[in-house]
């Protein structure tokens, strides 16, 4: 209801189509056509039921279904939010880890500034740096597009990444010096395990726990926030075709691309809560 209300706040996407030289009447007639000519509540009410039916009308710019736009640019948009995903955790953990355990040390501070660091840059200005140094100063990636395979990924995914992996990293030395001075901790320790035991298989395992919830929102997050870094990137995916779309006032196309992204972001979360299941028996659903 709020992107639907100001969509048509933004302007008569009719005046952004039609030629210069378009008439009054003519204008009327094009309005009428896409049924612009309506009162807004009647045509919220024509949206709502058509989209629970699954047809959220055809685009202003092309004539095409927009449900179909957005899902077929739903795909590049996963590949980059997987990406961008398993970059988060692989450098993440590690650095979560090791900060831990090298706590008030100057490994815990160099690892936690760069955590710090990566927090606190926008994803627009890292973008941009990436690309300079990479692309045209180095030239050994690519700077935007998707024409060169998995190489095209490395920019937009440490991009979109980047914040995650920072937030995850600090997050997870946190959960982890708490874990660590429980009980059962100490209990195996005293039983002469390892400490690489005593870290990945019952510390790393219980602090995972209450970071599920954020991982999974995380993963949410980047695919509906990856609209700055596709659109810097040149990305083919769904949040570009949201840029482009709203600036084209292509208001069903914009209805389509939020819908799709609210679904797969609701169907993200209830398989976090299905996860917990099985980190940790205690939990049973009823």
């Amino acid at each position: 209801m709020v992107v639907f209300g100001l969509l048509h706040l933004s302007g008569d996407p009719i005046r952004l189509l039609a030629p210069l030289d378009t008439t009054a009447e003519e204008l009327e007639v094009m309005r009428k056509a896409h049924g612009l000519d309506r009162p807004l509540p009647e045509q919220y009410w024509n949206f709502l039921t058509n989209a629970l039916q699954g047809d959220f009308g055809k685009s202003i710019r092309n004539g095409l279904p927009a449900l179909e736009l957005a899902l077929e640019r739903l795909p590049a948009t996963a590949v980059l939010t997987l990406t961008a995903y398993s970059i988060a955790l692989i450098v993440a953990f590690p650095i979560g880890v090791l900060a831990a355990i090298n706590m008030n040390t100057w490994i815990d501070r160099i690892l936690m500034g760069f955590a710090l660091l990566g927090q606190s840059m926008p994803v627009f200005w890292l973008g941009i740096l990436l690309m300079l140094l990479f692309a045209v100063n180095l030239q050994i990636l690519p700077a935007t597009g998707r024409h060169d395979g998995w190489r095209s990924l490395i920019l937009p995914g440490i991009t979109l990444g980047m914040f995650n992996m920072a937030r995850t990293a600090r997050l997870l030395r946190s959960e982890l010096l708490e874990v660590m001075g429980v009980d059962y901790i100490k209990t195996a320790r005293g039983k002469g395990l390892s400490e690489r035991v005593v870290i990945w298989r019952h510390a790393l395992r219980n602090a995972l726990i209450p970071m599920v919830t954020l991982l999974g929102l995380d993963l949410g997050a980047l695919l509906a926030g990856s609209v700055i870094t596709e659109t810097i990137f040149a990305w083919p995916g769904i949040g570009r075709l949201a840029v482009d779309s709203i600036y084209a006032r292509d208001f069903p196309v914009v209805q389509a691309v939020v819908c799709v992204v609210a679904v797969v972001y609701v169907a993200i979360n209830l398989l976090v809560d299905i996860l917990y299941v099985f980190l940790d028996p205690r939990i049973r659903l009823k």
